[in-house]
């Protein structure tokens, strides 16, 4: 790889790490976790990087790349995820920490997220992260009016799971 694409590769993983942090603290429950998944869903992201044509934006390939990672580390390891050897990646990122300090609310609604199915989870995620419906269904690979649909399911049951 040059060092060109290195560089440019390290610039918009530091400007968007919050991305990848946001994507393990949905499927992570402690620290060692979170930092696993992040290191892998890195190891992928470097890994796609060269194949990165720019056709959507950097941080939407990422949103992509991050959910279908953890998403298929989760589903083989069924809650336990594997890593691979980070020796192979030469590059240096510099990790801001993640506060872990939340608020009693978003523990709650983190709590009940975390007992939706992947799909549905990397849905809220997306939600919250003020993606419209497009660039939803664009990530996901789903329709537009899917996107809707599963969204209205997934609130409804949020508030079933919520306010039992």
């Amino acid at each position: 790889m040059n060092k060109e694409l290195e560089h440019n590769f390290v610039e918009q993983l530091e400007k968007h790490q919050n991305i990848v942090h946001k994507v393990c603290r949905l499927y992570t429950n402690n620290k060692d976790a979170h930092n696993d998944l992040f290191q892998e869903i890195t190891i992928q992201l470097w890994k796609a990087y060269p194949k990165f044509r720019g056709d959507a934006k950097f941080s939407t390939w990422m949103y992509r790349v991050g959910l279908n990672t953890a998403i298929t580390l989760y589903r083989k390891s069924k809650r336990r995820v594997s890593t691979q050897d980070f020796d192979a990646v030469q590059f240096k990122i510099k990790a801001t920490e993640y506060d872990d300090t939340e608020e009693e609310q978003l523990k709650l609604l983190y709590k009940a997220v975390h007992q939706l199915n992947d799909i549905d989870k990397a849905l809220v995620f997306l939600y919250l992260e003020d993606k419209n419906y497009k660039e939803i269904s664009e990530t996901l690979g789903i329709s537009e009016v899917n996107a809707r649909v599963k969204m209205n399911r997934v609130k409804n049951k949020l508030r079933t799971i919520l306010n039992p």
